[in-house]
């Protein structure tokens, strides 16, 4: 499902951009960057994430000793289901999940986009691999639902992310937003996620094999704020926080075998990233810093396989746009003058 939002850059004094930028042109020193694009959380500078090493798949675990041992790895193919997974980032992570070799679940509100992406994906790999199933994240039948679905059609699943969301199509002042507006994005972002969350705990807590969750993040989730997308920035700030607390009782309860992670697929070329593209500013960073969902998916399917096969317990933040990389693509952007027109062409 396709989530809008949006980022306003504002960097303290001094700000790590006037390393590189030029007097009177240092694009990250004040709020200017507003438009609709699919998940993108921008890092931290000063914090940037290490990124995870595809592991080799180990040769010597038998599934009877991985069934008997919670902190065993898990064996692949795996049992991957994916909320709102019918376009965009979603859709791209599915694909390089059946590339793998892995079985998915995906699921939409639309009937209409779960058949005709279903069908897809069953012409490039299958029949056998690929299941899905209309799921309103906000409803908890539907997710309870979705659940059964899994169960009947894999018996188990593995990896479940939370990916569905949405920001009511809308890109205003919150002044400006709707009753129905902020319901749609408070409920499918913040409610649609816990719902998700305690269904899909309770689903592998019951499986011998437990499972790993991981949670979408999106603009705002770093504490950035998120002009003219202010209700979406703050759901997705709770994102970090709901996630955080899951992982706490967890661990109170000594819980091992189910894990609970963050996702963060950076800034995604998405159509609704494109046609927000209205400013000198935006096309700068959609040129600099966003890939298109393939390429995303690419890197972060292997890092999530990564935790399963190796047995981890630990929680972790996967991110594809790291501190370092936006700060590295930045800098050869003004110094080289890398990146000029990818997508767009700047004034």
């Amino acid at each position: 499902m396709a989530i809008t939002a949006s980022v306003s850059f504002l960097s303290p004094s001094p700000s790590p951009s006037r390393l590189f930028c030029p007097q009177n042109h240092n694009p990250l020193s004040q709020p200017f960057f507003s438009l609709p694009f699919h998940s993108l959380a921008f890092p931290t500078f000063a914090s940037p994430q290490k990124r995870l090493k595809p592991a080799a798949i180990p040769k010597n675990i038998t599934p009877s000793a991985q069934a008997s041992n919670d902190s065993a790895p898990m064996l692949p193919p795996y049992n991957v289901l994916i909320t709102g997974s019918t376009k965009g980032i979603g859709f791209a992570l599915a694909r390089e999940f059946l590339k793998a070799g892995d079985n998915v679940i995906i699921s939409s509100r639309s009937a209409e986009r779960v058949e005709s992406s279903v069908e897809s994906l069953r012409r490039e790999f299958g029949k056998h691999h690929v299941w899905g199933t209309t799921c309103d994240v906000r409803k908890g039948e539907d997710v309870k639902d979705l659940v059964a679905f899994a169960q009947e059609n894999l018996k188990y699943i593995d990896i479940w992310i939370n990916n569905a969301g949405s920001n009511a199509y809308s890109y205003k002042p919150l002044a400006e937003a709707s009753d129905e507006d902020l319901i749609e994005v408070v409920t499918t972002n913040t409610l649609g996620l816990m719902i998700c969350c305690r269904e899909a705990i309770k689903m592998m807590l019951n499986q011998p094999r437990g499972g790993h969750i991981f949670n979408i993040d999106g603009a705002g989730s770093d504490g950035r704020p998120t002009p003219r997308f202010a209700a979406y920035g703050a759901t997705k700030r709770s994102v970090v926080h709901l996630t955080k607390s899951l992982q706490a009782e967890l661990q109170m309860q000594d819980v091992k075998n189910v894990v609970v992670h963050n996702l963060s697929p950076g800034m995604v070329t998405t159509d609704l990233l494109m046609s927000g593209a209205t400013t000198k500013q935006a096309k700068f960073f959609i040129n600099v810093l966003a890939e298109p969902a393939e390429v995303v998916a690419e890197y972060l399917v292997p890092n999530i396989r990564s935790i399963p096969v190796n047995g981890s317990t630990k929680p972790s933040y996967i991110r594809f746009l790291t501190g370092l990389k936006a700060y590295s693509q930045i800098f050869s952007r003004f110094a080289f003058g890398a990146r000029r027109n990818r997508y767009l062409l700047e004034d």
